[in-house]
């Protein structure tokens, strides 16, 4: 059985379809706190009646609940938390709890079990800070690094914003459980992920919330002058990521993973508006505003560990996967106007 914290985000939702197309058994923790995780228990409830059990749960209070969990699982993935550095300077109390105390539930839920199952846990490229050490160029439409592929999990850690620090404290607990308890725990500090599933609004979810805006006319701000560079992974790829790591766990325990779309799957602000124009067959309207507070210029993971050592590497391209979430929110429009989000 896999259970999976914040099973009802976007992440989870994709994951949990993941492996219930495979015939697993699969358990869902989630607080529900995040617009879009209610829409997304339905979708799995109706899509996938057999094998799924979805529980109303906190990993900042329910250390119990995790336990009872964990012990029927074979697999534990990490993804509830606080998601947007914005968030996280409004509240950095709450993004402490929910991202640094509630890794630390998640980590002794899993070690008081006997059956030590193996852990995941869901960090980000944020714990890099701003990369100030790296030269960057400025081309016409993005940011490019002057000398570096991409950047590999070597460089050293700089948690800039509350989120960064809380995400960045919960993701070295997880690799020292493993050193320290023999936890079968595995960092996977990930880059822009974007999917089918993700209702994006502008603090976080950048790529779907410009789909989105674009799709409903809605308002667009792009902060700083567009050129900011990440590297994209569809959420497909990410769930064959997750259970790679998880089927070659000899490998992976205790070791931490860049993962993204490398340098091969790589977008500005700038060229996803150009794709969309495309793509919509119309000019957009935006503006701009100052850059925010933790953004990067530009972030490109250097993916060759997990390819060497769980042989995985991204399967959807950049341009392919913005054509399918497209696609996907402009057959959802519907749903995705009775969320409110703006």
């Amino acid at each position: 059985m896999k259970a999976i914290t914040g099973g009802t985000g976007f992440i989870g939702t994709n994951l949990a379809e993941y492996f219930l197309k495979k015939g697993e058994k699969v358990q869902i923790i989630d607080n529900f706190s995040r617009k879009g995780t209610k829409e997304n228990k339905k979708y799995l409830e109706k899509n996938f009646p057999a094998n799924l059990k979805i529980i109303k749960g906190d990993i900042r209070k329910d250390l119990k609940l995790m336990e009872k969990v964990f012990s029927e699982a074979d697999a534990v993935f990490h993804l509830a938390g606080q998601t947007a550095v914005t968030t996280s300077i409004k509240n950095p109390r709450k993004d402490f709890e929910t991202n640094a105390l509630g890794t630390l539930n998640v980590l002794e839920a899993a070690r008081k079990n006997k059956n030590n199952p193996s852990l995941i846990f869901s960090s980000t490229n944020k714990v890099y800070g701003k990369l100030n050490q790296t030269q960057v160029t400025e081309k016409e439409k993005r940011f490019e690094y002057k000398n570096l592929i991409g950047v590999n999990e070597q460089t050293a850690l700089d948690f800039h914003s509350p989120y960064g620090c809380s995400k960045g404290s919960a993701d070295q607990y997880t690799r020292d459980y493993s050193r320290i308890y023999g936890l079968n725990s595995v960092v996977f500090r990930q880059s822009c992920i974007y999917g089918k599933r993700q209702f994006g609004v502008e603090d976080q979810g950048w790529i779907a919330w410009f789909i989105i805006a674009s799709i409903l006319g809605k308002k667009l701000t792009v902060y700083g002058n567009g050129k900011q560079v990440r590297d994209v992974l569809f959420a497909e790829d990410l769930s064959k990521a997750f259970d790679l790591a998880t089927q070659k766990i000899n490998k992976t325990k205790g070791k931490i993973f860049n993962i993204g779309g490398g340098e091969k799957n790589t977008l500005s602000v700038l060229e996803l508006i150009s794709i969309l124009e495309e793509l919509n067959e119309k000019k957009i309207k935006y503006s701009f505003d100052k850059a925010r507070a933790g953004d990067q210029k530009i972030f490109v993971s250097d993916i060759s560990k997990a390819k060497n050592v769980f042989g995985w590497q991204p399967e959807i391209s950049a341009e392919k996967g913005v054509k399918m979430l497209f696609n996907w929110v402009k057959e959802n429009q519907k749903e995705i106007k009775s969320l409110k989000l703006f």
